[in-house]
């Protein structure tokens, strides 16, 4: 073991020496295209830099390195250490899983309790796991190196409560590579490295003003993979604006080159492991709950198996294979047992939902009975109602199993004495019984043979053009005059408006007082509402631009939840819906009228099916408009154009150039269409509203 002086401080680290690095094959990204193009000796160089600057902050161990395993220099995945247990990586590529017998000597040597997780459950220590500063809890990562599993072990043996946290951006495989915790609680990391369920945890967990989300050029640039000692962080790369927030924050960051260890995908904190991780003792909790599935057909030629691993890992979940019977001939079929785990319940369920579409069934509860809740209130379904597709299902009910009638996307399965069948949230009454959860059902049919079909929204890109520009400075201009006048501007919107984005932007025009009334139809107030309460529109996580697997349940969820309270509006004043259009007509008083179609799903509440009343609610709120505009709904623009007199100004926006002639040719000189991305054109509006707000405050006081 090399000997090195060690700094007079209470904390200590683990390192080794570079003697046998090199970039010999590639198990991440980051060493694609440099096997053998590693220089041995600025590693050396760039590693005592590091070595000798950890050493003024900390006591710094060195473990001697061994021929042919070249990652051991990232000692930061020789384990997890709390206090004097260190439970062991168990690597899950074997180009590193010779590593392990070295890592467990010298912890064995320094007196450490080793503990060993059972065969075949992958876990990468201090790179999977990091404590939390603030309130003690271990975040972990899974997803690339570590596995799920593991996280109720880490639980149970550390009393630790345990955040789980998946990876979904492979260039960053470790959770050290893109989550960096900091004193005081803050948080250096980068969202697009996380699915949307483990973002939203982050969010509940750790406050905005604790929380620092760098740029993709500093997260490329390993800034999260440093070391933070007493305020001091330590670090390959970080951007001047990045330095500048944490220096506002009380924080000294030192950048030291270690471009060569980033040719293997790490950098300061993978070449460190800290021996004395303090722990602030909180209730031992893993919310990692499993069940154990089958899936029997032909699962290889069909690409079945496939469909279902995806969406177990798309789901967030993790999978072990328990048993797998391929079939001997082609005509047989295959037979595949496997466990799901799951951080949740909730993602969980949302899971066996997914794998009970592809005909997956509950084999640790075969013949459980189906949960039935009754309905309290009419067109109201229980919470946790299972949602049907168009495949035949049959729900296991007194003994026998019960093929569910009138089958239809989108619905709920009721059961009578008569047997079950599906209906709609609307017709429900009060007493019927509702099939919740996810025991007792299963689907008969043959799996898709196609993948990537399926609710597949936000594909199409749009290019901004300087003239759109041009136009919209102009509307912004004539906005403002408008509102300073007491005018009044009437926005008919479609769903399209919160696809694009545009919702957030829709919401600080109607916060600023440049809107006085809204029209449209069921969809746009669906979808705003589904991102206030889940971040989506259609399943879409709108701020990362990825679909949710499971997310198209969230607009009937959604409609279901303010069914339950009665009104938007009443959502509204719980406290429920606290962000978006709608939460900001409640709040500043804007009518809205909401006119309903024979596609509307719900609907709610405030949705008028009764399409005369409808146009009679139109009628009146467009009464002395001075500008109306028309977002991406060709339907309820051209039922507007109709009933709109002469001398009002009509702005079509639509990305269709057909649409915008049709709406905006109308004989009007007071007509302007725009062919662009309604979000586009929003986010364009209210900057340009933002930029004239002084000029025009100066050139109205002249």
């Amino acid at each position: 073991m090399s000997v090195y002086p060690l700094a007079m401080s209470r904390l200590r680290y683990l390192m080794c020496p570079p003697d046998y690095y090199q970039v010999n094959y590639v198990i991440n990204p980051w060493m694609e295209g440099n096997v053998q193009r590693s220089s041995q000796q600025r590693a050396q160089d760039q590693w005592q830099k590091l070595y000798h600057l950890l050493s003024q902050y900390a006591q710094v161990a060195c473990l001697t390195p061994a021929p042919g395993w070249p990652d051991m220099v990232f000692t930061a995945n020789a384990g997890l250490i709390v206090n004097q247990t260190v439970v062991l990586s168990q690597f899950y590529h074997p180009e590193r899983q010779g590593e392990q017998p070295y890592f467990r000597d010298w912890f064995v040597a320094q007196g450490y309790q080793v503990l060993e997780l059972p065969a075949g459950i992958a876990f990468e220590g201090a790179g999977d796991a990091l404590l939390d500063r603030g309130q003690g809890w271990l975040w972990c990562g899974y997803g690339f190196r570590s596995m799920l599993e593991a996280h109720p072990y880490l639980a149970k043996w550390l009393s630790l409560e345990v955040l789980s946290l998946r990876l979904i951006d492979k260039r960053f495989y470790h959770l050290d590579t893109c989550f960096c915790p900091l004193s005081d609680g803050y948080l250096l990391y980068y969202p697009p490295a996380f699915d949307t369920y483990s973002n939203h945890l982050i969010e509940r967990k750790i406050p905005p003003e604790k929380r620092i989300p760098v740029s993709e050029v500093d997260a490329l640039g390993f800034a999260c993979n440093a070391v933070e000692i007493d305020r001091v962080i330590i670090a390959n790369f970080m951007s001047g604006e990045l330095q500048q927030r944490l220096q506002q924050l009380g924080f000294r960051v030192i950048t030291t080159d270690l471009s060569e260890f980033i040719k293997a995908g790490g950098a300061a904190k993978c070449l460190t492991l800290r021996l004395d991780e303090p722990v602030h003792q909180v209730p031992a909790a893993a919310e990692v709950t499993r069940r154990l599935v089958a899936i029997q057909g032909h699962l290889v030629d069909s690409h079945l198996l496939t469909e279902a691993l995806d969406r177990i890992v798309d789901g967030g979940g993790s999978f072990q294979i328990e048993r797998f019977q391929l079939g001997a001939h082609r005509p047989d079929p295959s037979l595949i047992h496997l466990w799901v785990s799951a951080p949740t319940e909730e993602l969980l369920d949302g899971i066996l939902n997914n794998l009970i579409d592809l005909g997956a069934r509950l084999l640790d509860a075969p013949e459980t009975p189906v949960r039935l809740e009754l309905v309290t209130q009419p067109g109201v379904a229980p919470d946790d109602f299972y949602v049907t597709t168009i495949y035949p299902t049959e729900v296991y009910h007194q003994g026998r199993w019960l093929r569910v009638q009138n089958q239809r996307m989108d619905g709920v399965i009721v059961v009578t004495e008569a047997g079950a069948t599906c209906r709609l949230i609307r017709d429900l009454q009060v007493g019927d019984a509702v099939v919740c959860g996810v025991d007792g059902i299963r689907t008969l049919h043959k799996p898709r043979q196609e993948r990537g079909q399926e609710f597949g929204f936000m594909e199409s890109g749009v290019s901004s053009e300087r003239r759109v520009e041009l136009v919209v400075e102009e509307i912004a201009w004539e906005l403002r005059r408008i509102r300073e006048r007491g005018g009044k501007t009437v926005v008919v919107a479609g769903p399209v408006t919160i696809h694009t984005g545009g919702g957030p932007h829709l919401a600080t025009l109607i916060r600023e007082g440049y809107v006085q009334a809204l029209l449209g139809g069921n969809a746009i107030a669906v979808h705003d509402l589904e991102q206030s309460l889940y971040g989506t529109s259609l399943g879409v996580d709108l701020a990362r631009g990825r679909p949710v697997k499971g997310g198209h349940r969230h607009h009937l969820k959604t409609i279901n939840l303010i069914r339950r309270y009665g009104s938007i509006e009443a959502a509204v004043k719980a406290g429920v819906i606290t962000s978006g259009v709608f939460y900001e007509c409640i709040r500043k008083g804007v009518p809205f009228s909401l006119a309903g179609s024979i596609r509307d799903d719900g609907p709610l509440p405030e949705t008028r099916m009764n399409l005369l009343q409808a146009q009679a609610e139109y009628a009146q709120l467009i009464q002395g408009a001075d500008m109306i505009l028309m977002l991406s709904t060709m339907l309820h623009s051209i039922g507007v154009g109709n009933m709109t007199p002469a001398g009002v100004k009509l702005i079509c926006v639509d990305i269709n150039p057909a649409v915008v002639t049709k709406l905006a040719d109308r004989g009007s000189l007071e007509s302007i269409g725009v062919v662009t991305d309604v979000g586009l054109f929003l986010s364009l509006l209210v900057r340009h509203l933002h930029h004239l707000e002084q000029p025009y405050t100066l050139a109205a006081a002249k």
